[in-house]
């Protein structure tokens, strides 16, 4: 009586068939709930041991992701066992499809975060943060535009027709949309490349200025005298750039001219003295200093050091003591400071016109 009573059908499947896709799946979410105790917890306490929260949501993303996957897949493998009906059996399929798609899908993007988030910190740079968050939403809709595509594929749709309809819509987008295309290439290769970051004081041709902010189409910074300049990336990224956030030294090279009156003694003596001077302010390195040249109207020395920071205010501050400094010291020695001038010699026995002058 009993083996009848297995043998009874309901729906195209015997008592015997629904008892065992009950089995499989009582059997499966018991091997999948050891599995969850016995791997996952061993491995959270290893991250634990670890003290990072970003080994913590790594384990997180494992588990949103893997168990609803196995939870899905012993439904399905239950399911499979039994005889459907033809449209109940495809909406079956699609179900299954669907909601393995999206879990995917999720899992792929908490990844790509996860790997955002850890490249961040591992730059050690607080201010690439807003950067890569801004990047979030465009990864977002590009992994979710290929899922999508990926389930339609699945479903039996012709995918081939969609994409080519999208590619011909996509190529008059493309062209209409040139300059704001090449500016966010631009924005990627400075995400990517960092030639410079938000903070960085920078110059670009006759612009110079601090960064503030890192747009998609346009990178803004603030100037010297207070203005903000707006630079499209296309325009940096083909531009040369110079970055002083990594300068640690600045070089200084600094000319001063005397008089041609000048006797050779004190001539010999102005090495020495611009090299006490210079050794004497603080903050700085004494490199050289030279007789360089002779003027037009003067004899030029040529002096160089290095201020010991990247602050130019420092610099300045520096180069303002020197110069207090050998005036000081010229004005003591009666050493003039050349500046323009002109010297006419007039001799009135001179010719002028082809005609001498007379004397009476």
């Amino acid at each position: 009586m009993s083996g009848q009573f297995f043998q009874l059908q309901f729906l195209g499947n015997t008592v015997l068939d629904y008892l065992i896709a009950v089995g499989i799946v009582v059997v499966g979410f018991i091997v999948v709930q050891i599995a969850k105790s016995l791997v996952l917890k061993s491995i959270k306490k290893w991250v634990h041991r670890t003290e990072s929260d970003l080994d913590n949501s790594f384990i997180k993303i494992l588990e949103q992701a893997l168990v609803p996957v196995l939870y899905l897949g012993v439904f399905y493998l239950a399911i499979d066992g039994l005889i459907l009906h033809q449209i109940l059996d495809r909406a079956v399929d699609v179900v299954f499809t669907i909601l393995f798609t999206i879990i995917v899908i999720r899992a792929i993007v908490a990844l790509i975060e996860y790997a955002l988030l850890l490249y961040g910190i591992k730059a050690k740079n607080p201010n690439i943060q807003p950067t890569l968050q801004s990047l979030l939403p465009a990864i977002r809709i590009v992994v979710w535009a290929i899922g999508l595509i990926f389930l339609l594929d699945n479903l039996q749709f012709n995918v081939s027709a969609i994409v080519a309809s999208l590619g011909i819509g996509g190529i008059a987008v493309a062209l209409a949309a040139q300059g704001v295309l090449q500016d966010l290439f631009s924005y990627f290769s400075i995400l990517i490349d960092r030639p410079f970051e938000l903070g960085d004081f920078i110059i670009v041709g006759d612009y110079m200025g601090t960064v503030e902010h890192v747009g998609i189409k346009t990178t803004r910074m603030k100037s010297l005298s207070g203005e903000r300049l707006v630079l499209s990336n296309t325009d940096l990224t083909g531009s040369r750039i110079r970055n002083y956030k990594h300068m640690k030294t600045r070089r200084i090279v600094f000319s001063i001219g005397v008089t041609y009156e000048t006797g050779l003694d004190k001539l010999e003596e102005i090495p020495n003295l611009l090299k006490a001077i210079v050794e004497a302010t603080e903050n700085v390195t004494f490199d050289r200093a030279h007789f360089a040249s002779y003027g037009d109207f003067s004899l030029n020395y040529e002096v160089v050091y290095y201020v010991n920071s990247s602050d130019y205010a420092q610099y300045m501050d520096a180069q303002q003591q020197m110069n207090f400094e050998i005036k000081r010291a010229f004005d003591a020695r009666n050493i003039d400071i050349a500046y323009p001038t002109q010297v006419i010699y007039y001799n009135p026995a001179a010719p002028v016109d082809g005609v001498t002058a007379n004397a009476n």
